[in-house]
């Protein structure tokens, strides 16, 4: 979309705190000319914030225009801009970062072109002007997810309100202040995947980072193959790994050393180590001091003196519902009709803070790790293997530790009694999901022992049929009352890829189907994490770990609502629940229903910001702790602790609350756990997008109906449905197409294709669509 930004530039500059004493490299015969301003002292910078003439956040680049640099205001509600690489001052994508902001005289609007979707880059910036593009290699990586930067002074609290105030006085969508002016924390790797280039008569070769926000690099020649400068052509579609090492002031280029020849662009397995090395992904094997926390004698047992401490449920029907492939089975659940026509409904989490003591070598690791992150091919895991899929994992037939929150609740999902407390459980069975969903469309069928995995003999088959069944008429209840109270489900297409079981080579891909058997499951976790996030903030009101939502930010909710208004779609966006009754309402009644569904799904995606932990003693107030998506007062992360860091901290606090605590860095450890998700996902991104290049590769070009979802000046962007991935179709690209026009109406964009005719004599044809079908 076409926005307005405020920019803070002066035609007379701006001298900083900086500045003072500051020598122009240019003016001594020899020296080079300064490129970047120097970073402000830390004393200037705390005074500064202090002060509130200045701004602290997270910098995001973007992905298809790299000059272009947005930071969230205090206030939350629009972005910060910065337009050029000077203006970011040498930070890099995600870095937390410190800027100033004018005086208001010096504030004007200009109209800045700002791409918010998720789809991938191309190697030049889009153009205004009407200039032709050029399609070029992709960028790895979409901007990184907005962050409301909380106000924790009165400085900032009254700054907030300057940006608001002057914000609602112009058009704009942003402010822009002169530059980034000091660095707090270099959130990103500092590592690359890219190419080298031959520079004749020079000590250096000249990488080139496949993602363009990260500059080129200047890298010595000894770092580079012993044959590079001798037969250069050879190396031209080789991937290599660069680590920056500096990045002079007087220089657009920085200095780096390569860390690692990775193989040849394109190929699975050289990119997949790319794209880890890059988000700093740790798959490295665990040390022997890691493994040596662990239990030593094998096969491992519960210690008697554990059964005195723990509720035992083994002779409960208790039963794990996952994909057929999971082998780290944390979570199980169980559902006993009562006398009085209750249920006793069970939640029942693998207890990791058992075997990961705090403090010790396994715990470090576990914490740097901070989640399991997961690849189309591969895992790489939080924990040591053993634990993951043995001594955690509630496998069946096999007595395991585990962390209960069982409740007494009606079959129209009212909870009359809630219980908290360390297990010992025997799970009776492992369901996948398709067995789960069998059961729920076959409600009267009566199945054999052989159509399921092997069962407890105590269990008989028709009894864990009968608990599926109840669990998921409660869990519909449960899921009605959820939405008719206001939450937001934004379902977006996931693809799915067939291995070849040898070659790991994509043999097929699919849109992943969610069906009432996840939804049953999605469910009783919803619950178990939110009554687990309201009992430890009971109990530690300043150090629970908890999970927020903030709104979406406000301006870009504005701007979708005119266009969608201009569009004639009935989108409501006061709040999450009405944004998801807007979207479950019929959007036509044609075949392509649920595509606008999908497209409008992906559109109110974008403003949406990210959930981030957070510890309750940091933030002031709890309207703060709101989740936005799923309209609930606290919520957190409880049910995933083999894969996820957080939920381990949430079990000792859990356990805490039950009696004894042990003090931690919640804050702290909440940070990394939110930098950590966030590499996390966008690796799993990144790893779908390459194995569906190389099936596209291999299987030859494939035919999908698509619907236009953006359009831009001379490029649109199109969800393809058969497949559930966003492309950018280039105009000056398309075989057999005349001429393009684009123009806009209000906040929407208009193009016209004409294309050639495809018989002699006919006219050409002629196409004007805001949004449409392509193919």
């Amino acid at each position: 979309t076409l926005t307005s930004k405020l920019l803070l530039f002066s035609s007379s500059g701006v001298t900083t705190p900086s500045d003072k004493g500051k020598k122009t490299r240019g003016s001594q015969g020899g020296s080079k000319k300064q490129v970047f301003e120097a970073y402000m002292t830390t004393e200037d910078v705390s005074h500064g914030l202090k002060r509130g003439e200045l701004i602290q956040g997270s910098i995001r680049i973007n992905p298809k225009k790299y000059h272009e640099a947005f930071i969230a205001a205090p206030d939350g509600k629009r972005d910060i801009f910065l337009d050029g690489t000077a203006a970011r001052n040498r930070a890099l994508n995600g870095d937390v970062v410190v800027v100033q902001v004018l005086p208001q005289e010096q504030w004007k609007v200009s109209s800045v072109e700002e791409d918010s979707s998720d789809s991938e880059g191309v190697s030049e910036p889009e153009t205004q002007s009407g200039r032709s593009q050029t399609p070029g290699k992709k960028t790895k990586r979409p901007p990184s997810p907005d962050v409301i930067v909380e106000a924790e002074t009165e400085a900032e609290e009254q700054l907030a309100k300057r940006v608001e105030n002057i914000s609602l006085n112009a058009t704009g969508t942003g402010i822009s202040p002169q530059q980034v002016v000091y660095i707090v924390e270099q959130k990103h790797s500092r590592a690359a995947t890219g190419f080298l280039k031959f520079l004749p008569d020079k000590p250096f070769a000249m990488f080139s980072p496949v993602d363009h926000r990260v500059p080129r690099v200047n890298v010595p020649l000894p770092d580079c193959p012993h044959d590079f400068c001798s037969r250069p052509g050879d190396y031209a579609n080789i991937l290599f790994i660069v680590r920056i090492t500096s990045w002079p002031d007087d220089s657009n280029f920085a200095e780096g050393r390569l860390a690692k020849t990775l193989g040849q662009a394109g190929e699975i397995e050289p990119e997949t180590e790319g794209i880890l090395i890059e988000y700093d992904v740790d798959f490295s094997e665990f040390s022997v001091e890691v493994l040596g926390c662990l239990p030593q004698k094998l096969p491992w047992t519960i210690p008697p003196e554990e059964f005195g401490n723990r509720r035992d449920l083994r002779k409960e029907c208790i039963f794990t519902i996952d994909p057929a492939t999971a082998r780290d089975l944390d979570d199980a659940l169980s559902c006993k009709p009562l006398p009085d026509g209750n249920f006793e409904l069970g939640v029942h989490i693998a207890d990791v803070s058992y075997f990961v003591e705090e403090g010790n070598a396994l715990d470090f690791i576990a914490s740097r790790r901070a989640t399991s992150v997961y690849m189309v091919q591969k895992v790489i895991p939080m924990l040591p293997r053993l634990l993951c899929e043995e001594l955690c994992s509630l496998n069946p037939l096999t007595d395991r530790l585990t962390f209960s929150v069982i409740w007494k609740i009606t079959p129209e999902g009212k909870i009359l009694s809630e219980w908290f407390g360390r297990s010992v459980i025997r799970s009776c069975v492992k369901l996948s999901y398709d067995h789960a969903q069998s059961m729920i469309e076959a409600p009267d069928k009566l199945f054999q022992a052989d159509e399921l995995p092997p069962c407890a003999a105590e269990h008989p088959v028709d009894e864990i049929h009968q608990a599926v069944l109840n669990l998921h008429s409660i869990a519909k209840r449960l899921r009605a009352q959820r939405f008719q109270g206001g939450a937001l489900r934004l379902d977006q297409l996931k693809l799915s890829f067939t291995l070849d079981r040898e070659t790991s080579m994509p043999q097929g891909c699919y849109v992943y189907q969610y069906r009432d058997s996840n939804k049953l499951v999605e469910e009783f976790m919803l619950l178990a994490n939110m009554a687990t996030a309201h009992q430890i903030y009971r109990s530690f009101p300043n150090k629970a770990l908890l999970r927020r939502h903030p709104p979406p930010q406000t301006k870009m909710v504005d701007d979708l609502q005119e266009f969608c208004d201009q569009m004639g779609l009935n989108i409501d966006f006061s709040t999450a629940g009405t944004l998801h009754k807007s979207l479950n309402e019929t959007l036509g009644d044609d075949e392509y229903t649920s595509a606008r569904k999908e497209v409008l799904t992906h559109m109110c995606s974008r403003p949406m910001q990210m959930a981030m932990y957070f510890c309750t003693g940091v933030l002031k107030e709890e309207l703060l702790f709101r989740h936005y998506a799923l309209n609930v007062p606290f919520y957190t992360h409880f049910t995933s602790p083999i894969r996820r860091y957080a939920d381990v901290i949430v079990h000792r606090l859990l356990a805490a609350s039950l009696g004894g605590w042990r003090d931690t860095e919640v804050q702290k450890q909440a940070s990394h756990c939110n930098d950590k998700k966030t590499a996390s996902k966008r690796v799993q991104e990144l790893s779908s997008e390459l194995f569906f290049s190389v099936f596209v590769k291999e299987s030859g070009p494939l035919d999908s109906e698509a619907m236009v979802m953006g359009i831009l000046d001379q490029a649109f962007d199109v969800l393809v449905l058969r497949y559930g991935v966003q492309k950018r179709i280039y105009c000056k690209g398309l075989h057999g197409l005349e001429t393009f026009h684009f123009h806009k109406v209000g906040k929407r964009g208009e193009l016209t294709l004409v294309w050639a005719a495809e018989e002699p004599g006919k006219p050409s044809v002629r196409q004007v669509r805001p949004r449409d079908r392509a193919k």
